[in-house]
């Protein structure tokens, strides 16, 4: 399968890792429409492509992504407004179909973020399944200070993952959160030195582009799914999942490397 990358987006597949760059550093990597549609068609892509083992999404330049450019949109529609309701009909196919694709793809997805990482941007990292980030990164939820209500899951990302007192400071209060502070929160995987990111999020990238592609995908499905089902219903979907994972090559590779004290060689089939 082809990866093209358009303007202000990178993507190459290397290896078994899609590769994906925010780039448009003049603008803090805000994304635009075509960039959202982009990954939006990468991610659908990817979770059905055999060869892709682990996504990675980082930005260029400074920052990792100021969320969505809404003044750029907004620049062209001074002398004719959009009908009322237009906001209602985009998002779904938009911002709010992106974050709950990382959320659902059975790939692993990480997210290196350094600079800021606002709004859009962020709840996309926090969406990844580990986001690595600088200690000094900037992390906000600026909707608030704006005036307008938070879209693209922020409201129910951040609870879940910080709780109900945490989110509102950050989504009612407008406060700026550090890398340092958001992994001490447990908001995000780890935080590191802007220097390592880069380093660290490779670390971890091949890690899970090394392990058993099936039997990770499955139980990031399991650990989202879970979260809306009752202890019943949820060990339903484990014996499920480890019916399916218990059929892959690589649950047999994982047994026999037990059996011969070895180190597995997954291929994440």
């Amino acid at each position: 399968m082809a990866y093209e990358s358009i303007d202000g987006l990178d993507a190459r597949l290397d290896g078994g890792v899609l590769r994906i760059t925010l780039d448009r550093p003049e603008k803090r990597n805000a994304l635009d429409d075509a960039m959202v549609s982009a990954l939006i068609e990468h991610l659908e892509q990817a979770n059905q492509d055999e060869t892709v083992r682990a996504i990675i999404v980082d930005g260029r330049g400074d920052d990792f992504c100021a969320g969505f450019d809404i003044v750029s949109r907004n620049a062209g529609e001074t002398d004719r407004k959009p009908r009322v309701g237009s906001i209602q009909r985009r998002l779904p196919a938009q911002a709010h179909r992106l974050v709950p694709l990382v959320l659902s793809t059975q790939v692993p997805v990480v997210c290196a973020v350094r600079g800021w990482a606002a709004g859009l941007g962020l709840h996309l990292a926090l969406a990844a399944d580990f986001c690595i980030a600088a200690s000094d990164a900037r992390l906000w939820e600026p909707f608030a200070t704006r005036g307008f209500t938070p879209d693209s899951g922020g409201t129910w990302l951040l609870p879940r993952l910080v709780g109900i007192a945490r989110a509102k400071d950050l989504l009612m209060l407008g406060t700026e959160l550090s890398g340092a502070d958001a992994a001490a929160w447990g908001l995000i995987h780890r935080s590191v030195d802007a220097a390592d990111v880069a380093d660290e999020a490779e670390r971890v990238t091949q890690r899970l582009a090394a392990g058993p592609t099936v039997a990770l995908g499955l139980t990031k499905w399991l650990v989202h799914q879970g979260a809306g089902l009752d202890l019943e219903r949820h060990l339903a979907s484990e014996a499920f999942a480890m019916e399916l994972s218990s059929r892959s090559v690589d649950f047999r590779e994982g047994i026999a490397a037990l059996r011969e004290r070895r180190d597995p060689g997954f291929e994440g089939r």
